[in-house]
């Protein structure tokens, strides 16, 4: 009887966060202007800036590349991180946005772990980010700038570009704990993704950063946990080992989730309000 029990609170399980899930993707459906907006900010870059540096910029050949590259074939893993960071970030938004109106509260009142629910909503935001880094490769190729997704390397790109999406929506979970109000959003998102996508190796490698004599960006570079996700997916990418990317990316993915779990407080905002009688203070 108890693995009866066991396996209908599985089934539950996995059936409230199939329910998030679905009730983001038909949220994002809604949303054209989302998904333009996600494409717009990569191929600004790709289109633009890549291709006025095509024929003045190229990368030696040096792992993961078995022969010279265009400066636009090497920023194009990082134009995908940048969508799963751009997307993991907008999902804290929403976070923010859910417990503002106490609709995480309601969502928490579920005779479910918080910790399950938090991974379901994790779950939500990979998926829309792995949808819309899929909309830019396919829309780069279009372009001329065609990443070798297919291949027998093709299950290590997609575990890659998944546990990316994770850390990624792991650490806008963790914002969105430390995130009180909506007006702190922006200048928090502009604190955080701007740093990590230029000191990363998005747009040129770390041996670069370090002939140039950029010393202190080569140091952070290398401990940008953002870093190590562009270096999986780009080794990735050619069926290269990554070395200790993906275990930099996991552990990150780890810590991020346990300390958003540890530090979220659906209490705060309008349900924290209605708590309180609508007070303030």
């Amino acid at each position: 009887m108890s693995g009866v029990a066991r396996h209908r609170g599985l089934a539950h399980a996995l059936q409230a966060m199939r329910a998030i899930v679905w009730r983001e993707l038909a949220k994002f459906s809604r949303q054209y202007g989302r998904l333009i907006s996600a494409l717009v900010r990569p191929l600004l870059w790709l289109a633009v800036f890549a291709a006025g540096f095509r024929n003045v910029f190229g990368v030696a050949i040096v792992e993961p590349y078995d022969t010279y590259i265009p400066y636009d074939l090497y920023i194009a893993p990082g134009l995908v991180g940048m969508v799963l960071l751009f997307n993991g970030m907008q999902s804290s938004l929403a976070m923010v946005y859910d417990r503002e109106m106490g609709l995480m509260r309601l969502l928490l009142t579920a005779p479910l772990p918080r910790a399950w629910i938090l991974l379901s909503k994790l779950t939500a935001t990979a998926v829309l980010s792995l949808a819309q880094a899929a909309a830019f490769v396919i829309v780069a190729a279009l372009l001329g700038t065609a990443l070798p997704v297919f291949g027998p390397h093709t299950p290590m790109v997609l575990l890659a570009a998944v546990c990316a999406a994770l850390m990624l929506g792991a650490l806008g979970l963790l914002l969105s704990v430390h995130i009180k109000q909506l007006e702190n959003f922006a200048g928090t998102m502009n604190f955080v993704i701007f740093p990590m996508y230029f000191m990363s190796t998005a747009l040129y490698p770390l041996w670069k950063l370090q002939e140039s004599g950029a010393e202190w960006v080569y140091q952070l570079a290398r401990f940008n946990p953002f870093t190590h996700a562009v270096e999986w997916i780009r080794f990735a990418l050619y069926g290269k080992d990554p070395g200790l990317a993906p275990w930099v990316v996991l552990g990150c993915l780890l810590v991020f989730f346990v300390v958003a779990c540890w530090g979220y407080d659906p209490q705060r905002g309008f349900g924290g309000l209605t708590k309180r009688g609508g007070g303030g203070g």
